[in-house]
């Protein structure tokens, strides 16, 4: 009977976790907390002359290490994301509020705040972008998906990503006349899905992560979203604003960033440059 070696496995660490969990991008921060700590000494019995080790445990305050992780959304949860997109966007239209598309075909024919030349550009734009968002649609939506398919999506994502960029920068100069469109609250709600469905937090070396808004569906993290936001969460306070440029940033090029991109996002945000 031969004799067997039993190795003893390694225990997974935060980069364990962060090989399993697809993410886009994800930071450390340090939040300030109570913990417990015990410090052992040895003391001489005054009775019988002998040293004695006597335990005390104290409450201090630590600055403990979180990982906040932006996940990497399933196409499931995209599609959930742009249902969100669609509803809203339904929404404001019913109750009176323009698309940009509309609201630049409107200054195109009339003239007004939104020069006729940018008009003209932005509505050419937004037809494009609506044309490659549904070939991206279908084609995501394939079961059979070929290399040629794989191909094109890649082709899309980059022109999806260029056009939104060139969009953003004529909407910029005209940053009053576009933030109450239809498009701008629908884009708003989008990334306010993604915020609260797909940002995760791990502490310190544990492997274990845990949803930083609980709840079984939408409204109900939105309506802890609200707490914490009105309450002054230390977490939300912490981190909040930041989860939000990142995940703008995300979402306005396409996904089409890398990880420098978002290293270089980060350090502007600290440095309050942003």
């Amino acid at each position: 009977m031969s004799d067997s070696t039993t190795t003893e496995q390694p225990l997974p660490t935060m980069d364990d976790t962060r090989k399993k969990m697809r993410e886009i991008y994800s930071f450390i921060f340090e939040k300030e907390e109570k913990v417990k700590r015990t410090e052992t000494k040895t003391v001489k019995n005054e009775e019988t002359g002998e040293d004695e080790e006597v335990s005390v445990t104290k409450e201090v305050s630590e600055k403990t290490p979180y990982r906040v992780i932006m996940k990497q959304p399933t196409r499931r949860q995209i599609e959930e994301a742009e249902l969100e997109f669609s509803v809203e966007m339904s929404q404001c239209i019913k109750r009176g509020i323009l698309t940009k598309a509309m609201l630049a075909k409107k200054y195109s024919d009339t003239g007004g705040l939104l020069a006729e030349e940018d008009a003209k550009a932005l509505t050419k734009m937004y037809v494009r972008y609506g044309e490659l968002s549904q070939e991206s649609e279908r084609k995501n939506l394939k079961s059979d998906q070929t290399k040629e398919d794989l191909e094109r999506l890649k082709e899309i994502t980059g022109e999806i990503a260029e056009l939104r960029k060139d969009i953003i920068n004529v909407e910029t100069s005209y940053s009053n006349l576009f933030n109450h469109t239809a498009d701008t609250r629908a884009e708003n709600k989008v990334i306010q899905w993604y915020i609260l469905n797909l940002t995760f937090l791990q502490k310190g070396d544990e492997t274990k992560t845990t949803p930083m808004f609980e709840g079984n569906d939408f409204e109900q993290k939105l309506q802890g979203y609200y707490e914490m936001e009105e309450e002054g969460d230390e977490l939300y306070d912490i981190v909040g604003g930041k989860i939000a440029a990142l995940y703008s940033f995300w979402y306005y090029s396409s996904g089409a960033v890398l990880r420098d991109d978002f290293e270089k996002l980060d350090r502007e945000i600290e440095e309050g440059k942003i």
